[in-house]
């Protein structure tokens, strides 16, 4: 009975673990102000002669919700709103795509630690089908010409002058844990294009880049609704909008506050509940600590399939929430003497060497590479595994026929052991 307790005690641990490294990770990230932007201004403003007129319905949300921005341009022209966060975080791109001409592969990593952790344009409504049509290509959709579709391309401009760097990668470079040679800024207009193919990499589908909801009236008038979504960041959002005919509005902004349990997640660029994510932990970490793997291979895959988190960033978190299911799970086997420390070492010499590696190369492969391999690893080990149960194969294998009677055998024997050591009622 004080096993059990034991080890429920010891999984209600890991999944506590879990719920303090993703607090842990919560560590607000710097947000330009307001009033640091060109034309920033309150939630309602007289903008100059020529410009687009534009106000907000409310200046605060809590834990998401919706804004309607409302405002004027002239009659008959388009318009767009562009939407995006203050709090920024890393994207990156690897450009493996081989020149038509050359027929080389170019091998170069772009990426930015200043991408909007929101952003989104809004177009008018009559482009739904545009978005349709984007949505229907699949992984095979491009921002750029989804943009120039919806008459958008000038529209795009926040995300357009952050910083970019570039290196020249080669897969011996990052085997050694380097970028590679940085290559020379680019100029103004690849810079945009690279920044649309990191919005792109970032967000992955057309829904979360652009929303078909302006609704335009004859004389010019318009309104939107903004809905800012569970998993949103926390904190500035900031509001423009955009008329071909009348130029750009002034900046406006609205706070976004995300309470207990939402917390936002900086290096991944989202807020989430944790109750669910401590729930899971505690349910698989339990069940990985008993096949003596500490959870991590199967936590990893569902944090990804589950929530819109980077892959790199669900593996960086794991890792050391799996030390407490680790070290918990090496003290129990410890004391039923079920650890072979020689071979332990060994594997451990070699397991340090590849985590030198391994965050080196997440930066090579994209979300949708990650989880083939990772599905293909799981299938196969699956497999082997379910035939290395079957009675046939246990059969014919004599050394895992005796492994198991070894197991088999120890667990009788701390049966035995512990029948003895309860006290007999009298």
């Amino acid at each position: 009975m004080n096993r059990k307790i034991a080890l429920f005690g010891a999984a209600l641990g890991i999944g506590a673990s879990m719920l303090f490294s993703a607090i842990a990770f919560a560590e607000p990230s710097a947000a330009p102000s307001p009033a640091a932007l060109p034309g920033a201004a309150a939630a309602t403003a007289a903008p100059a002669a020529g410009q687009v007129q534009i106000s907000l319905d409310k200046t605060s949300l809590q834990n998401y919700g919706e804004v309607t921005v409302s405002g004027k341009a002239m009659a008959g022209a388009p318009v767009f709103v562009e939407v995006w966060s203050g709090r920024t975080v890393h994207a990156d791109l690897f450009d493996t795509k081989k020149d038509k001409k050359t027929g080389i592969a170019p091998y170069i990593l772009y990426q930015t630690e200043q991408m909007p952790a929101y952003y989104k344009v809004l177009v008018p409504a009559d482009k739904k089908a545009v978005l349709e049509t984007a949505k229907a290509e699949g992984k095979k959709w491009k921002f750029s010409e989804t943009l120039k579709k919806c008459g958008a391309l000038e529209a795009f401009n926040a995300p357009g002058t952050i910083p970019i760097q570039r290196y020249r990668v080669s897969l011996l470079g990052s085997v050694i844990g380097s970028r590679g040679t940085e290559l020379a800024a680019m100029d103004a207009k690849e810079n945009i294009n690279r920044a649309m193919k990191l919005a792109k990499t970032r967000f992955r589908n057309p829904g979360a880049l652009l929303a078909p909801v302006v609704m335009t009236r004859p004389d010019g008038s318009f309104t939107a609704k903004i809905s800012v979504p569970s998993g949103a960041p926390d904190g500035t959002f900031h509001v423009r909008a955009f008329s071909g005919q009348g130029g750009f509005s002034r900046t406006l902004s609205f706070e976004n506050h995300v309470g207990f349990p939402y917390v936002y997640l900086s290096n991944a660029g989202t807020s989430m509940n944790l109750l669910w994510p401590f729930l899971l932990s505690f349910a698989v970490c339990t069940f990985g600590v008993l096949m003596g793997a500490g959870g991590g291979f199967i936590l990893n895959p569902l944090l990804v399939l589950i929530w819109p988190l980077p892959a790199a960033v669900v593996a960086g978190t794991v890792m050391p929430t799996v030390l407490f299911s680790q070290a918990s799970g090496i003290f129990n086997y410890s004391k039923i003497k079920f650890i072979s420390w020689k071979l332990g070492i060994a594997i451990g010499l070699a397991m340090l060497l590849g985590g030198f590696i391994g965050p080196e190369l997440t930066e090579l492969i994209t979300l949708s590479q990650f989880k083939f391999i990772f599905g293909i690893i799981l299938i196969f080990l699956a497999c082997l595994m379910a035939w290395q149960t079957t009675p046939g194969y246990v059969a014919k294998n004599k050394k895992e026929k005796a492994i198991l009677d070894q197991f088999q055998k120890k667990a009788k024997e701390a049966a035995a052991k512990k029948a003895q050591a309860k006290p007999v009622a009298v």
